[in-house]
């Protein structure tokens, strides 16, 4: 009888902790999982935001470098289309000395805008158009009764567009 009182006192300390005990650990393990993967999910979601803005701005830049990567060559090929067109202005259309050339330089001059205008540069001639300052420069202003303020009355060159971006502001005189 003696080993069975020391028999049931030792299954007594062997016995396992409370079942509560282990549900409480077991419990808070899961709320600290659940705050895991929750700010595991936030993260994700934000990397993905992340990635959809960069893929979204270098597509913009690719194609921004597309439609504009004839800026500079465009803006060097203005001055030709100036000098050609200066050169008609200071020739006689009556002398039948320089009708030859004058012919050549009227061709030339139109391929050259055909050429511009096939790659979406458009000239901007604002003569009695109302001053834009966005899309003309004022080198000077003259008083005038024939035409309202603020008023295009010469262009002394033209201005133009490349892809409906300014590419040479029009050099204007503006009315008062």
């Amino acid at each position: 009888m003696a080993d069975e009182q020391n028999l049931n006192v030792s299954q007594e300390d062997s016995v396992p902790p409370a079942p509560e005990a282990e549900v409480i650990d077991w419990q808070a393990q899961a709320e600290a999982l659940q705050e895991q993967l929750a700010a595991a999910q936030d993260q994700a979601l934000r990397t993905a935001a992340d990635l959809q803005n960069l893929r979204r701005r270098a597509e913009q830049d690719v194609e921004k470098a597309h439609k504009f990567a004839l800026e500079r060559f465009a803006g060097d090929l203005l001055a030709v289309v100036d000098s050609l067109e200066r050169g008609l202005e200071l020739t006689d259309i009556e002398s039948e000395a320089y009708k030859a050339m004058r012919e050549g330089m009227e061709l030339t001059l139109k391929l050259l805008l055909d050429t511009l205008k096939r790659h979406q540069i458009e000239p901007v001639d604002p003569h009695g158009a109302p001053f834009d300052p966005q899309q003309h420069q004022a080198m000077t202003t003259e008083e005038s009764a024939e035409v309202e303020p603020n008023t295009v009355l010469r262009v002394f060159q033209k201005g133009y567009l490349l892809n409906g971006r300014l590419l040479r502001p029009a050099m204007v005189v503006v009315s008062k």
